[in-house]
This record gives C-alpha cells, sequence and structure tokens, in this order.
C-alpha cells in the first residue's frame, strides 16, 4: 500500500518546530497523578490536539476513491497510528476519537499496540481509517516525511524531543537564554485535495495546543 501510494498520490510534506516544555511538564503532572490510569506517552495528547483541531480543517479528514476521483469527507475522526511489529508496519485505527479522553485514548493506543504486536487486530480495527499518525518516538530522527496511508490524504509524523537553549523575554524589555524542548511536527498530505496553506494552518492550530497544552483541556 506504502508504494502503491507513493506512485499515486501527489505528496507535499510541512515541518515546524513546536515548543512542547509546556507539554511535557504537563505531562509528568498527569502521570504523578494518574492513579490506577494507564501512564501517557505525548500520542494521546497529541491525538486530543488533532481532533480539537480538524473540525477546523475538514479536508484533511477525509478519504479519496482515485478511480471515481470523489472525496468524501467525515465527521467522525477514525484515526489510524502507525505500529511497528515482528511482522511488519501495521496501522490500527482509534475509533471516533473525538468522542475520547486523554485516557481513554490512552488505553485503546495500548490495548490496540499490543494486539498488532501479538498479531490479533481483527480487521475491523486495522481498516477505515480517515487520518494517520505515526512516530518513531525516541528513534525519531530530526524531520520525516511521512507516506500517506492511503486513500487517506493526510499523515502526520511528530519527530524527536530534544532540548535546546531559546532566547525568551525576561519580562522586563529584554531577554533571556533558557532551557526548552523542542519538537518538529511533519505532515504529508495529498497535493489533489489539500493545499500548502491549509496544511500550514492546520499545523499551526495544532501548534496551538501542543505550546498552551491547557487548551487541550478547555471545551
Amino acid at each position: 500500500n506504502m508504494a502503491a501510494s507513493k506512485r499515486a498520490i501527489p505528496h507535499f510534506t510541512y515541518v515546524d518546530e513546536i515548543d512542547v516544555t509546556a507539554l511535557e511538564a504537563m505531562r509528568a503532572d498527569l502521570n504523578a497523578n494518574r492513579g490506577g490510569r494507564p501512564k501517557l506517552t505525548m500520542l494521546p495528547l497529541m491525538i486530543v490536539a488533532i481532533c480539537k483541531t480538524i473540525p477546523d480543517f475538514p479536508m484533511l479528514n477525509a478519504r479519496y476513491d482515485d478511480e471515481a476521483g470523489v472525496v468524501t469527507r467525515h465527521g467522525a475522526i477514525h484515526l489510524g497510528m502507525a505500529a511497528q511489529t515482528d511482522a511488519g508496519l501495521t496501522v490500527p485505527v482509534i475509533r471516533d476519537a473525538q468522542d475520547r479522553n486523554v485516557w481513554q485514548l490512552a488505553t485503546e493506543i495500548t490495548r490496540l499496540a499490543e494486539a498488532a504486536r501479538a498479531g490479533k487486530l481483527a480487521p475491523s480495527e486495522m481498516g477505515g481509517g480517515t487520518i494517520t499518525v505515526t512516530s518513531l518516538g525516541p528513534l525519531g530522527g530530526i524531520a520525516t516525511t511521512p507516506v500517506i496511508n492511503r486513500p487517506e490524504v493526510a499523515i502526520i509524523g511528530p519527530n524527536k524531543i530534544v532540548e535546546r537553549p531559546v532566547f525568551r523575554s525576561d519580562g522586563r524589555g529584554g531577554d533571556e537564554v533558557v532551557r526548552a524542548k523542542l519538537m518538529n511536527l511533519s505532515i504529508s498530505c495529498d497535493h489533489r485535495v489539500v493545499d500548502g496553506w491549509d496544511a500550514a494552518s492546520f499545523v499551526q492550530g495544532l501548534k496551538k495546543y501542543l505550546e498552551t497544552p491547557v487548551l487541550l483541556f478547555a471545551d
């Protein structure tokens, strides 16, 4: 499917840098107070941000029928998550991701990942996605150019978090150098369906939620 995707789809990729310092601090606080709930990785928080941003960019939550030349936009977000297994890459799908909170997403991510590694995913858990997230986690590089999971029209690729010195206002009219956690975020889109402006604007929307993470929990 990936080879066919590269042949059939005119891909383009947009990458921007996101400061996830506050998000990582919030994630640590949530994990410290999670009780019996699953430990949060970055992925469920990323999915919440995607679900909050997608309604303003419905062209991204879509599937394209090459033969018919028809684009179908979807209201529900059935989010694929690329998972590496001994049998190769699989893409289990989180159904109705927009209806799940961050803890429910974490639980479902764990369940699907374990089923994928065990080779026990049901066919219904592997098809019908409307947009996909792919991440190499700590192995991720500076930037990636993810391949779209056809017939979807967009795939999002968070990259490795790195610590770097950055300039910030010191609140007194000057600047100071502080340590920040930064992550490049990639998105690849089908140029037949999605314009570059829309892809860039979508990433800026994600950036708002990821850099001001309290918004993830605001209605």
